[in-house]
């Protein structure tokens, strides 16, 4: 096919109401090469050889051969780096392990070969909150001492819905028995109702413990990460990050009295000092006994005004210091969550 049918072809799909970048995909080129065509319609490739061609490319019978061996009932469990260091034992090659990587990939076998089904690892529920004590997510990170091998372990507990830090204990090893402790006591002062609380957490030995399990059943339900995705807990992971990645965080504790200290300063400095991005830049203390209005109002106020002296420095409009009325853990559309939505 010339290139003035392509062109013809792709302008009278583009008049049809399909856009110009899908039309050239159709004809493998890109939206460049077409602008290039159009300048010069009648031009052909003037290159002497077809350069898109490789001299030592596989053939059809021979891609179809690593196919069929990498899905037989012998090698259907078994990655290229072991399927081609067998065959060679049999006095079999075929091709290299990244000959046999490139076909499979390009026909979508490289996951699952075999004849039973492929494993599935559902996301967890879509849980949100409008309010304090709704949707609590926890979790564990060790703190390093003085001593090689030795670990302090920080149990942390986080509202989503303010980010507030709930409840928090400094232990010498990861057990349920500390971790249901910590859950009744938080839930006590916290002042939740027995019933009404979604705990959300990862597949830790404590977590799912019966001496925690047990004492979360008083108070509500519990929820739990996808094993090895740290992402379904992420609020969690952003917290210890913030601990960690501090200037003042010293690294290592000469003691479980020296940690607990810093602790409890890190998590007075979080919670009324620190201005949390996901809560409208307001720290979580505002935003949970609801000083956070007058906070965010004045702040329009504060951009409507300087709009009004300067407008033709504004050509949109002013910021958006809205909140965010609902936060939702593990949304479906992450673009799109519910922690994103702004009042």
């Amino acid at each position: 096919m010339s290139r003035e049918e392509i062109i013809n072809l792709i302008n009278e799909a583009v008049k049809s109401g399909a856009s110009k970048k899908a039309s050239c995909s159709m004809f493998d080129i890109s939206i460049r090469t077409l602008q290039r065509w159009i300048q010069c319609p009648k031009k052909e490739d003037g290159r002497s050889i077809n350069r898109c061609s490789i001299h030592n490319a596989l053939s059809k019978d021979e891609e179809q051969k690593i196919i069929d061996v990498s899905c037989s009932p012998e090698y259907r469990d078994m990655s290229p780096n072991q399927i081609v260091p067998d065959l060679a034992g049999k006095g079999i090659y075929i091709a290299s392990e990244s000959t046999f990587y490139r076909v499979l990939k390009r026909k979508n076998l490289m996951t699952h070969r075999s004849r039973a089904k492929a494993p599935e690892r559902n996301r967890p529920e879509e849980i949100s909150a409008n309010a304090p004590n709704q949707v609590w997510t926890w979790d564990i990170t060790y703190l390093l001492t003085n001593v090689r091998g030795v670990y302090l372990y920080l149990y942390l507990i986080l509202d989503i819905w303010d980010r507030s830090i709930v409840g928090w204990t400094i232990q010498e090893r990861e057990s349920g028995k500390y971790a249901a402790y910590l859950i009744n006591e938080t839930c006590m002062k916290q002042g939740v109702r027995p019933g009404e609380l979604v705990v959300h957490q990862d597949n830790g030995s404590p977590m799912v413990s019966s001496e925690y399990l047990a004492a979360l059943s008083n108070w509500g339900l519990p929820s739990y990460s996808r094993p090895g995705v740290s992402d379904d807990n992420s609020y969690s992971e952003s917290q210890f990050k913030t601990l960690k990645y501090r200037p003042e965080f010293p690294g290592r504790f000469a003691s479980s009295k020296e940690a607990t200290g810093y602790i409890k300063k890190y998590v007075e400095w979080y919670n009324t000092k620190h201005l949390h991005s996901g809560i409208g830049f307001v720290t979580p203390d505002q935003r949970r006994y609801g000083m956070d209005f007058a906070i965010l109002e004045c702040r329009k106020a504060t951009y409507n005004k300087a709009r009004d002296l300067h407008p033709e420095r504004w050509s949109r409009g002013i910021r958006k210091w809205g909140r965010p009325e609902i936060v939702t853990l593990n949304p479906r559309d992450r673009k799109n969550d519910g922690q994103n939505k702004v009042a």
